[in-house]
């Protein structure tokens, strides 16, 4: 056996060892990376358990969601429990009232509207839980300290899809927006992203920007309307796939093939139908970063003593790509494997 060998094998067995038996401090602490970090990338040694919530598992981001909190979950020895907010804002506060009646080693929530789980979330923090943010914002950041907010940039994703639509018009036409929530902060930087590019575009005019609430009956009810009202529609911008691809469903029964249609999130079915021409653009908001970044998160201020502000900072960026024909097959790898 070459001494090659024998180093490689030696170092495989090492960093199998931390991941598997807490052991990740020290052999990276030895390294010379922070002891926070080491810690975090090593197992907890005894089981951790976190509360998880989002917006609801009825869409599809959602739902990814949950997957890869639980896978990532499994890697570093955190039981999640999960409590649906069933894209319903009091329902997922009733849900939140009763995390926060319970235990937990930290939380991490994504709220279906700002404002409407401050409460109980401040019960949490005053306990010294740490209370991870994800995608929208529980409250401004200035009014609740949460560890840190887990975020793509919404109005860079609104924008970059609106201006492929804007791109491909050629500058005229009309155009129509289907948003989220109106309450969800995310939505509202979509909102914001599609402004800022359309205003730049003299030549296109705005139809529409009713809300679905991310509900695909409410969004195929409302492009039933559309479809009958405005004979010249040439693009439509929605604040996710799920409500674009529902909309892609009224369009083809009715033969309106012809409009261009841009999504947000890049989930498996947009990717496929980008891939085949039938979405024109969506873009990737990294639900398995989001939500797994939020294990490791939690696990580096229970385990590591991470602190809010000094070790994680208290906005954290988390974008992702326009997905293309060119890079559609490498995002759906990735996003198979959790890793975006």
């Amino acid at each position: 056996m070459s001494g090659t060998k024998d180093f490689s094998t030696t170092r495989r067995d090492l960093l199998q060892a931390a991941a598997t038996a807490g052991a990740g401090a020290a052999l990276l602490g030895s390294m010379g990376m922070n002891p926070a970090l080491a810690a975090a990338v090593g197992r907890s040694e005894k089981p951790l358990k976190a509360a998880f919530s989002n917006a609801g598992l009825q869409a599809t981001w959602c739902a990814q969601g949950k997957q890869a909190a639980e896978f990532w979950g499994k890697l570093f020895n955190v039981e999640v429990t999960w409590f649906d907010g069933q894209l319903d804002a009091v329902k997922q506060r009733a849900a939140i009232d009763n995390m926060a009646s319970q235990k937990w080693d930290f939380v991490a929530i994504q709220a279906f509207g700002i404002g409407t789980l401050t409460q109980p979330v401040q019960k949490m923090i005053d306990a010294g839980t740490p209370v991870i943010d994800m995608d929208t914002l529980i409250a401004p950041l200035d009014q609740i300290n949460v560890h840190s907010f887990l975020a793509p940039d919404n109005e860079f994703m609104g924008a970059s899809v609106t201006q492929a639509l804007c791109n491909a018009m050629g500058g005229k036409g009309k155009i129509i927006m289907t948003q989220g929530a109106l309450g969800h902060t995310g939505a509202q930087g979509r909102a914001k992203g599609f402004n800022s590019v359309v205003k730049q575009f003299p030549g296109i005019e705005v139809l529409d920007t009713q809300p679905a609430d991310w509900d695909v009956s409410k969004t195929a009810r409302l492009w039933e309307t559309y479809l009958t009202k405005y004979p010249q529609i040439d693009a439509a911008f929605f604040h996710n796939d799920d409500m674009a691809l529902a909309a892609a469903n009224i369009m083809k029964a009715r033969g309106r093939t012809n409009i261009l249609i841009g999504g947000v999130d890049a989930m498996p079915p947009a990717i496929q139908a980008v891939s085949e021409g039938r979405m024109f653009a969506t873009v990737r908001n990294p639900s398995c970063r989001i939500h797994g970044g939020a294990i490791i998160a939690g696990v580096s201020a229970v385990v590591g003593g991470e602190k809010s502000g000094q070790g994680i900072p208290k906005n954290v960026v988390t974008d992702g790509p326009v997905v293309t024909k060119a890079n559609a097959a490498g995002m759906q790898w990735m996003q198979d494997h959790f890793l975006i």
